[in-house]
């Protein structure tokens, strides 16, 4: 394997543990990713994701796929489907180590049974309202008066909890560690409750459920885990985490490491704040190109290239911070800006008409795919006498520094095309502009600044009438308007966006553009990169989803 130059804390702590005198000494690095199947991977998984596979990969290790699915009252086979598609999407793959948390669930109770036998757990009858009540502060143990509960009856009962003999609520197992500890999560910690609920695995062989804390570590000790790599609201559980995988029979002995989880502004990544905005309506739905979602990223236009270069950008820290999303945007225009191809749009069309072309002609012109990959090659479209430009891009009485077209302006550039210069308008008699008149000079075909004519007018983007097609574009952005949603708590919904999301029918593309299907994504010219919509489009319907504007919209804000 090739010398390893990386700096990050993370791979600092591996290269001490796997050292010749290190814990792990003469072993494989193994990492995992643990997601919990009740809702839809988002960009902070997409972190955890580049550093759990990410740091398998820097070390020539393995990476394990496991669904934590030991809360079943929220789990479900829709989101296993999804989590395992997004992973496969960015590019990480587990081959044929994927595993349930639920897989483990008979070794996790003959866990819990050594624990009880060996006088380190009990079964507790505390309500939870109770159990809050007696956990004491700094200053005060907590306490429970069914500590010193003999170890048989503690087995009887906890065998009983397994029956089914109980409703839930009425017994949990908590392990006896250290009532007075500073740290709250080792003060008797509940590792064991009753919750009769149908499992989307084990159905209902199961009345009673691990507690994470307890089972994932052993989890990743029954598969060899090597490094735990958790975010770093676990650090203070880390304690737990060790005090379990040394008080029960398993193979190994994992480390956990914690990093800082990614903050984004301008967005919510708790599950509980996105569920409730799917099952509110709020949004579409996971896949809403608004929600910071996998799912709803790709659908808006994100690459994995530009996920995985964000995350490698603002790296693997130690404290918590706020990254702002002018920086995922920055990383999805460098990826697109390499490869989309370049294709022309006109969003809010009005018509103009070469006066002086002549009716009933039609030619066709040589243009570049992408000027930054000669590759792309060239493709052809077709001019004629009547073209659709942008409504913006005409004034009737132009304003200070109004560079486009006006009657008796300066000559604008058709991209690609000729030189014209506004004659007039042609209005409705709501005094609406209808169609913008101009003349275009014949001998300027090309309309290329190379041809060294000094043209004070702007270059404009525009469709031939003759060949455009009619398309949906969807313009997103930001679903808040706020920085920092979460500071307002459940009233995070009081910050959503009216105008995050602007829906324009009667869009002209040019014809090259018919019968593209997702994923396919191309920079209109001017306007920014757009993706095909891999939900609602159709060939009788096209729908574009514009993915990044071609300059920073929040600092346009």
């Amino acid at each position: 394997m090739e010398e390893i130059t990386s700096s990050n804390f993370i791979h600092d702590f591996i290269r001490e543990d796997t050292a010749p005198c290190g814990r792990f000494a003469g072993m494989a690095v193994h990492t995992r990713f643990p997601p919990e199947p009740n809702g839809y991977l988002h960009i902070g998984h997409c972190k955890a994701l580049c550093i759990d596979f990410g740091t398998a990969e820097t070390f020539g290790g393995l990476c394990n796929l496991r669904m934590d699915d030991t809360n079943p009252s929220k789990e479900d086979v829709e989101y296993v489907d999804a989590i395992k598609q997004d992973i496969h999407w960015l590019g990480f793959d587990w081959d044929e180590r994927f595993y349930y948390a639920s897989d483990y669930f008979e070794t996790m109770y003959r866990c819990a049974e050594e624990l009880i036998e060996k006088g380190l757990a009990y079964v507790c009858e505390l309500s939870p309202e109770q159990t809050r009540a007696y956990r004491g502060d700094v200053g005060t143990p907590a306490r429970s008066p069914w500590r010193d509960r003999p170890i048989a009856e503690s087995l009887d009962l906890f065998r009983r909890m397994r029956a089914g003999e109980f409703p839930e609520g009425r017994y949990t197992l908590r392990a006896k560690i250290d009532l007075a500890s500073g740290n709250f999560n080792m003060r008797d910690p509940v590792i064991y409750r009753i919750n009769h609920a149908h499992h989307h695995r084990q159905g209902d062989k199961w009345c009673i459920y691990p507690m994470y804390d307890f089972a994932h570590p052993i989890e990743d000790a029954m598969e060899g885990i090597t490094h735990s790599l958790c975010s770093l609201e676990f650090e203070d559980h880390r304690p737990l985490y060790d005090w379990v995988v040394n008080h029960v029979s398993v193979p190994c002995r994992p480390r956990q490491i914690e990093f800082a989880r990614l903050g984004l502004d301008h967005t919510v990544m708790s599950k509980r704040k996105l569920r409730r905005l799917v099952e509110e309506g709020l949004v579409s739905g996971w896949d809403d190109p608004r929600m910071p979602t996998l799912c709803g990223l790709r659908r808006r236009g994100y690459t994995p290239k530009s996920l995985r270069t964000f995350c490698d950008k603002i790296g693997v820290a130690k404290v918590n911070s706020t990254v702002e999303y002018a920086l995922l945007e920055s990383c999805l225009r460098d990826d697109l800006n390499a490869h989309a191809q370049r294709r022309m749009a006109v969003l809010r069309p009005v018509r103009l008409t070469l006066t002086n072309y002549p009716e009933g002609q039609s030619e066709f012109l040589e243009v570049e795919n992408n000027p930054n990959d000669p590759a792309a090659g060239t493709r052809q479209l077709s001019f004629s006498r009547t073209l659709y430009v942008e409504a913006e891009d005409f004034l009737e009485t132009p304003v200070p520094k109004f560079k486009r077209l006006y009657p008796g302006g300066p000559e604008c550039r058709l991209k690609g095309a000729y030189l014209i210069r506004c004659t007039g308008c042609v209005k409705d008699e709501a005094g609406n502009v209808t169609e913008i008149l101009a003349e275009y000079d014949p001998e300027s075909r090309g309309g290329d600044p190379a041809d060294g004519r000094k043209v004070k007018g702007a270059t404009i983007h525009w469709v031939d009438a003759a060949s455009a097609i009619d398309a949906e574009v969807r313009l997103y952005g930001s679903l808040f308007s706020e920085a920092d949603p979460d500071s307002y708590g459940d009233r995070f919904v009081d910050c959503i966006d009216p105008h995050s999301l602007e829906v324009l029918t009667g869009c002209k593309l040019e014809a090259s553009l018919a019968g593209v299907e997702a994923p396919a994504d191309f920079q209109f010219l001017r306007l920014g990169y757009f993706c095909v919509d891999s939900v609602d489009s159709s060939p009788e319907h096209p729908v574009f989803n514009r993915a990044v504007a071609l300059k920073d919209s929040f600092k346009a804000k």
